[in-house]
């Protein structure tokens, strides 16, 4: 029974060949792309509208030099909310569920914050390790600890995005499954079990959407620091 909950994590294969690769080009053949028209449809007006208000709500604490990242970071929020909300739909795989891509998007990201900072303001960067007015025997101890919460938010980014996803697949799956075996013997309580099933799925929905925010707010903060 365990094995089978977590066998719908596992990266599929077809003839051998992985289809991670078809998971994660798929959303961007779904997304429309501008015409030449000066008026759009439905969708690309509100996908234009929801990137001109994400951009503007990320991008408005930082300075000048953080805008260059509007594209990157726009383009990664869209990405992601896409692959998290194709997850939910039956038969279909969630590649934002497998950690070592959530760690290959969250490091490179993270660590382009940090070169920035190093190389742009060294001594700011720096002092981020060591709060000011902090006592004379605590400066080794306050640095480590620092320098160890540098290194773990890309791992807090990674893990953040992966347990949110599983944990609410592995709840759809379980209650789901409870709906089934119901049916038969209690009718009525299948029923409001079917209710708790719809509600947690649009519970789902919008955890997909906030966990693909959260993650990308929290790399404007980092870029913030450094910029």
């Amino acid at each position: 029974m365990t094995l089978s909950l977590f066998d719908q994590f596992s990266s599929p294969w077809y003839m051998g060949i992985p289809l991670m690769a078809l998971a994660l080009t798929l959303p961007w053949i779904l997304f429309p792309t501008p015409s030449a028209r000066w008026l759009g449809n439905r969708m690309l007006t509100f996908q234009s509208w929801f990137i001109a208000r994400f951009t503007h709500q990320t991008f408005m604490p930082l300075n000048v030099g953080g805008h260059k990242w509007a594209l990157l970071l726009a383009s990664l929020v869209v990405f992601l909310m896409s692959l998290n909300m194709l997850g939910l739909l039956p038969y279909t795989f969630t590649p934002t569920t497998q950690l070592s891509l959530n760690l290959a998007l969250a490091v490179p990201l993270w660590l382009a914050t940090v070169t920035i900072g190093m190389r742009n303001q060294p001594t700011a960067a720096l002092g981020h390790l060591l709060p000011e007015g902090t006592p004379t025997a605590l400066i080794p101890i306050l640095v480590v600890i620092e320098t160890i919460s540098l290194f773990i938010r890309p791992v807090a980014l990674g893990v953040r995005l992966t347990a949110n996803l599983t944990a609410g697949h592995l709840l759809i799956q379980l209650v789901s499954t409870a709906v089934l075996v119901l049916v038969p013997m209690m009718p009525t309580v299948a029923v409001l079990t079917a209710v708790l099933l719809l509600m947690l799925t649009l519970l789902e929905i919008a955890v997909a959407m906030i966990q693909a925010y959260v993650f990308v707010l929290l790399l404007s903060l980092y870029l913030q620091e450094n910029v």
